[in-house]
């Protein structure tokens, strides 16, 4: 498990392989240039022992404000390319979400709630956050101190084991503890998430908890989620604390082999006054390379964390469009099931096993059961989200597996009662991207008696709704719906409930026409309305 960020983080530092190669040749001949500042202080101190103002002393002062200067425009154009990695990754991460979102597999968003999932997507600003100080200020560190330490080798080979003692020092520290902060930091955000799903709970359900406000459930539950959070937070600072302590015992431990080293050196002349001040300077910018990675540990932590929550998303299995075939739009759709089966997994009751059935084209059929007989499982395996365990499913005499999936899908209508309004226009929630002549369009309007509602709307189909059409009056809402299925003139009509809050004379009127010899369709339809099975060839009984 702790394997997987580390990994996630190798792989999107190779999207960015052609930037990352730019930010390190920089930070690079950042780290030679700054050694340019102890170089020329050592020469400007060896000239002025000599009490002479010379020519060569402007030009190594010159020489000194100009590697400053070459450091500040390099870090700059570090800048720009970690913003330019910054403003890809929110790009590629947003479209990823879309893109994934309608393409997860149906059967494992039954054990998921979609909106939570999407919760994720705002640790993509943490990892924008954290990207830029782990490539740019870690890498620049690191490059410090390895020119650093070179600089003190030149000056005596004794800096040489002083320089592996560190490296081993550091080396211990991260594999003593980095691991377990690892693990600290992810169980820190788990319960993070769980809180935040909690709170958009008693957001969705606040008319009950408004009610049932007596007993504070809601209170008590985010308690809970709370204490979990500060407890697993409490586990990960502790080992932050634990690694602080450490770095902090190896600055010390190092600033003190350094100078005493160096004064030793001195002592013996080995090196002189102008090598010992040049080497002083080098030890201070270790050290504030040193802690530069102590304070850039939990942000490490903070973008792998980030990583493997949104790797989540993209680890979820996608729906297999490995078919070819094309649907016959000429006319309805024939549907043969022989013998099928359909088991979840973690279950071991199959909720429909071994049903066979055969419907012709253009057929109007009821599914008939008792609640939990797989009425509604039935309906998502014709659609295509969800697929059979065993048996046999054809359409046209064709196994349903073989059709191209996006085909399948935009010659069928699918009306569940998961098929919710989302925010936007009434013409958005009804075309669904797709192009239609405005004829077309008022014509179902006015079939669907949805013009009568729109001549009231300031805006007419051009009105604005709120998510699942909170506003609006629930005959609306599956107007709009069933004119988002029927518009396409589809050749297979797969209905659950779609006409549950119409006027009885109007449910009448629709069935009549969806049942006609008019609509070329077959239609299969979910329904406590006994009007269907009147109108309907025949009758699927699920309890048998």
């Amino acid at each position: 498990m702790v394997t997987k960020p580390t990994k996630r983080f190798w792989n999107l530092l190779i999207k960015y392989k052609a930037v990352l190669k730019q930010i390190y040749l920089y930070a690079f001949f950042i780290g030679i240039i700054n050694l340019t500042l102890p170089i020329g202080i050592q020469a400007i101190i060896n000239y002025l022992q000599t009490g002479e103002l010379t020519s060569a002393w402007i030009i190594l002062v010159g020489f000194v404000l100009v590697g400053i200067l070459l450091t500040g425009v390099l870090q700059v154009l570090q800048l720009l390319l970690v913003e330019n990695v910054q403003q890809d990754l929110f790009a590629r991460s947003a479209f990823e979400f879309a893109y994934r979102m309608p393409r997860i597999a149906f059967v494992k968003l039954d054990t998921i709630h979609a909106p939570e999932l999407v919760n994720r997507f705002f640790d993509t600003l943490t990892i924008q956050k954290g990207l830029p100080k782990i490539l740019i200020d870690f890498s620049l560190a690191l490059f410090q101190i390895f020119f650093g330490l070179i600089l003190l080798t030149i000056y005596s080979s004794y800096f040489v084991i002083l320089g592996l003692i560190m490296a081993g020092i550091l080396w211990f520290i991260f594999k003593l503890t980095g691991r377990q902060g690892l693990i600290t930091s992810l169980e820190e955000s788990k319960y993070k998430y769980r809180l935040a799903h909690w709170l958009e709970e008693i957001a969705r359900a606040n008319a009950s908890f408004k009610i049932f406000n007596k007993d504070k459930l809601h209170l008590k539950l985010a308690d809970e989620s709370v204490s979990d959070y500060l407890n697993a937070r409490q586990k990960h600072f502790k080992i932050l604390m634990r690694q602080y302590g450490l770095f902090i015992g190896f600055k010390l431990t190092i600033a003190a082999g350094l100078l005493i080293l160096g004064s030793i050196l001195v002592f013996q002349e080995k090196i002189n006054l102008g090598q010992f001040v040049a080497a002083e300077i080098v030890i201070i910018l270790i050290i504030n390379s040193v802690e530069k990675v102590i304070r850039l540990v939990e942000t490490i932590y903070d973008v792998l964390t980030g990583l493997e929550k949104i790797g989540y998303i993209t680890d979820l299995e996608l729906d297999k469009n490995t078919g070819s075939a094309t649907v016959n739009m000429e006319d309805g759709l024939s549907v043969t099931a022989k013998n099928i089966s359909v088991t979840f997994p973690k279950e071991n009751r199959a909720v429909i096993d071994k049903l066979s059935f055969d419907i012709k084209p253009n057929e109007k059929v009821v599914l008939k059961g008792v609640s939990g007989s797989g009425k509604s499982v039935l309906t998502k395996v014709l659609s295509g989200l969800y697929t059979i365990s065993n048996g046999d499913l054809l359409i046209n005499n064709i196994p349903l597996s073989h059709f191209d999936r996006d085909n399948y899908f935009s010659s069928i209508g699918v009306n569940l009662p998961t098929n919710q309004l989302f925010e936007g226009t009434i013409k958005d929630n009804i075309l669904m991207g797709r192009e239609f002549s405005e004829n077309e369009l008022n014509n179902m309007l006015h079939f669907l008696k949805l013009d009568e509602f729109l001549n009231y709307q300031p805006q007419g189909i051009n009105t604005s709704i709120d998510s699942g059409g909170r506003r609006l009056p629930r005959s609306i809402i599956q107007k709009i719906q069933v004119a988002r299925i029927l518009i396409h003139q589809p050749k297979l009509l797969l209905l659950e409930e779609p006409l549950q809050f119409l006027e009885e004379s109007e449910k009448i009127r629709i069935v009549d026409y969806l049942t006609s010899d008019a609509f070329k369709a077959t239609v299969i339809v979910v329904s406590d309305f006994s009007y269907w099975q009147k109108k309907c060839q025949q009758t699927i009984d699920l309890n048998q």
